[in-house]
């Protein structure tokens, strides 16, 4: 990640709203938001269960003060038609931004947990540090939530029943799933009290990416032909 701040997006989506979601997700919607000032990039990852279709949304941004500011609060309260018909689509919403406090290792990985923790590690930098030694562990990042500018009143907002909240995010990114695995053993043994009180330590698979250096270049027709 090139900037300080993050915004996190968790939600579960039906069978029968599937293609309309990965179309309005890769085809406007990240578009959308990577083209709004503050905004630098984003990554798309699908659960990688069989039960249900539940995503992950990292969203890179300059400063956590993006997520208050005045171009991003114009997208929210002037939603798109079809923004306006996948909103309360969708299940189990979970969103939450603010600062990146700590970030080690190097790239990115294809195999990744999102954690939402209720408490920050004692020293985030050396937890990331000891985690980004573990085995075909790629990166590991520490967010702190900003709850007063996740909370802001928006029109999309209202399209939501509830979102919750959540002190930080926890990121881990691997090689596979066996590498994650032991970063994450190696994570409750240095930092239990963090982990015992995290979200389920789901695994998801890198799906998508657009970033805000070439989203204008793309050229594509974002109304789904197949």
């Amino acid at each position: 990640m090139r900037g300080t701040g993050f915004l996190a997006i968790w939600s579960d989506v039906e069978a029968h709203d599937l293609t309309d979601y990965r179309h309005w997700l890769t085809r406007e919607h990240t578009m959308e938001r990577v083209t709004t000032r503050g905004f630098l990039a984003s990554r798309v990852f699908r659960a990688a269960r069989d039960d249900l279709d539940r995503f992950f949304i990292l969203y890179e941004l300059e400063a956590p003060e993006v997520l208050d500011g005045e171009a991003y609060l114009a997208r929210l309260n002037a939603p798109t038609p079809w923004s306006q018909r996948i909103m309360p689509k969708l299940g189990n919403f979970m969103r939450g931004g603010g600062a990146m406090v700590a970030r080690a290792g190097r790239g990115e990985g294809a195999t990744i947990v999102a954690l939402r923790i209720e408490k920050l590690p004692a020293a985030p930098m050396k937890f990331a540090q000891a985690l980004a030694t573990c085995d075909g562990v790629a990166a590991v990042q520490v967010g702190a939530t900003d709850e007063v500018r996740t909370s802001v009143r928006t029109a999309e907002k209202g399209m939501r029943s509830s979102e919750g909240f959540f002190a930080g995010l926890l990121l881990i990114e691997a090689l596979d799933e066996a590498s994650l695995q032991g970063a994450l053993k190696q994570a409750r043994a240095i930092a239990p009290d963090v982990l015992n009180r995290a979200s389920e330590a789901e695994v998801y698979q890198w799906m998508f990416a657009l970033d805000a250096r070439i989203a204008d270049s793309s050229g594509c027709d974002s109304a789904p032909k197949c």
